[in-house]
């Protein structure tokens, strides 16, 4: 009987891969901005041809989400992000400033390992390859082993066409035999320079453990704020569409709503027109009860699916038109099942008596999370927009916008991106849209513009100032000096003599 480890097999294989991709990019850093970038038009050309039946494939293997807004997401990364990665200047001269005599060198950082969850699979994918293609760097992926099969479809497909267009062997590769121990090892390889760790959190503490440079697009409890002011048919409508989306399993969407007293049977009453149902305190603790399993962790059975099924599953009937079941909530308590993320159409509700103490209860439910991904405001009262900007220890805040949408820039003006660092939770060193830009590091360069003298330097004067300045040697230091030099000498010649022994 033949046995397989499949641990040491993906050990080995992990190690193949990453001394390929170090050799392998030692020669993508040698091309220029131009070659990276047709490389990159081309997988970007390729892959949309499939990305339907990717998103269905997708869905079947995982059974998380919709597969038609997971095509809306794989669209958005051939479309939309494509195009704002059109004209970026990542290698090379990307910045010069002639006035000033200064330039900015674009550097590869070299071998990333970049980690996609099960959740937003090819999206994701495509995404971390066409930036990592961009920036001039290998990239090595490690599936997610629930989404295994989609993630290895997409790279086969990437990989191709990326070669076929010039993209040297190993630069870009995956690891086939999915183990923790494979992806342990490839992150501690000493060819690994980065870490990009979308979503997969099991993974975080082996990452920092590295002691390498680590990006981590994660999780958090994001609030949204409904002001007084705001457009509250509005606010209602972005809320329920952006936690319906792919049912609920976007990092960046609302996981609890606050609301401003005054409005705050106005706001019931939206969201109850707008499909939401609120659950009585036996239905919340059946849902809660199922949704987490014993250990703690969450059930995968219950992870992005409608609202609809949850409630069969849990034990309680819906109306036909609910697409998202709503806890009502008076405090923020650690013991509160409600208060960890709900990747699903669930949200949180809290009413508050004021726009300060909406503002406690945002960084209460931010802290919990230790500094939270997104939070969103709603409001038209510039003065409290300002105030939660400045004061919410947050990665990112949008205004007027739907979470799920704004917080991966369809929605708003930040970059288009697929991994939104949570840097703000201590996790990743960045809380950016992560871009191309987050893959390089940036060589600066300075002409001199002025003669030292300019500056009120006298290299000769002071060169004598410090010699006339210096301490007079003692008589007892020479005698120290003189003994110590006596010392050395007497052990030297009894190491002479020993050798002769």
């Amino acid at each position: 009987m033949t046995i397989i480890d499949n641990d040491l097999l993906s050990i080995q294989e992990a190690r193949i891969l990453a001394e390929n991709a170090f050799e392998a990019q030692k020669r993508v850093a040698t091309f220029s901005q131009e070659k990276l970038d047709e490389i990159v038009e081309s997988v970007a050309d390729v892959v949309e041809a499939h990305i339907q039946s990717l998103a269905v494939m997708s869905h079947e293997e995982t059974e998380y989400g919709k597969w038609q807004d997971k095509y809306i997401k794989n669209k958005f990364v051939c479309g939309t992000a494509r195009n704002k990665l059109r004209g970026m200047r990542c290698v090379g001269v990307i910045d010069e400033d002639r006035h000033n005599q200064i330039m900015d060198i674009g550097v590869p950082v070299g071998v990333i390992v970049a980690l996609c969850p099960a959740t937003s699979p090819v999206s994701t994918t495509i995404y971390n390859a066409l930036i990592a293609i961009k920036s001039g760097n290998a990239v090595i992926f490690s599936p997610h082993p629930r989404a295994r099969k989609v993630i290895g479809k997409v790279l086969d497909i990437v990989i191709e066409v990326a070669e076929s267009s010039g993209l040297p062997e190993g630069s870009l590769a995956y690891l086939h035999t999915v183990t923790p121990s494979g992806t342990v090892e490839l992150i501690e390889h000493k060819s690994t320079a980065l870490i990009l760790n979308t979503g997969v959190p099991a993974m975080l503490q082996a990452a920092y453990a590295a002691g390498k440079p680590v990006i981590y697009g994660g999780t958090g409890n994001g609030p949204a704020f409904i002001e007084r002011s705001a457009d509250i048919k509005q606010a209602v409508r972005d809320i329920v569409t952006s936690k319906t989306f792919d049912h609920g399993i976007a990092s960046s969407a609302e996981q609890s709503v606050v609301v401003d007293g005054c409005i705050a049977n106005d706001v019931k009453r939206e969201m109850k027109s707008c499909g939401g149902h609120f659950m009585s305190a036996e239905e919340a603790q059946k849902f809660a009860a199922l949704y987490f399993l014993p250990d703690g962790q969450l059930n995968p059975q219950m992870v992005g699916v409608g609202a609809k099924t949850l409630a069969k599953r849990a034990g309680f009937s819906v109306a036909a038109d609910v697409t998202v079941l709503i806890a009502e909530r008076k405090y923020v308590s650690e013991t509160d099942p409600f208060l960890r993320e709900m990747l699903c159409p669930v949200l949180t509700y809290y009413v508050e008596d004021d726009w300060m103490d909406a503002c406690e209860k945002c960084i209460e439910l931010l802290l919990n999370e230790k500094n939270g991904h997104t939070l969103v405001i709603h409001s038209k009262d510039e003065d409290v927009i300002a105030q939660f900007a400045l004061k919410k220890p947050v990665g990112r805040i949008l205004v007027n916008t739907p979470a799920a949408f704004g917080g991966m820039g369809a929605t708003t003006n930040l970059f288009p991106s697929m991994t939104l660092g949570s840097g703000s939770a201590g996790y990743g060193f960045t809380s950016d849209n992560v871009s191309p830009l987050n893959l390089i590091y940036t060589r600066k360069v300075g002409y001199g513009v002025r003669k030292v003298d300019a500056i009120g330097i006298d290299i000769t004067n002071e060169a004598t100032s410090c010699r006339e300045n210096l301490p007079q040697k003692s008589v007892s230091d020479v005698g120290n000096i003189e003994t110590i030099q006596r010392i050395l000498k007497e052990a030297i010649g009894v190491l002479d003599s020993s050798k002769n022994i």
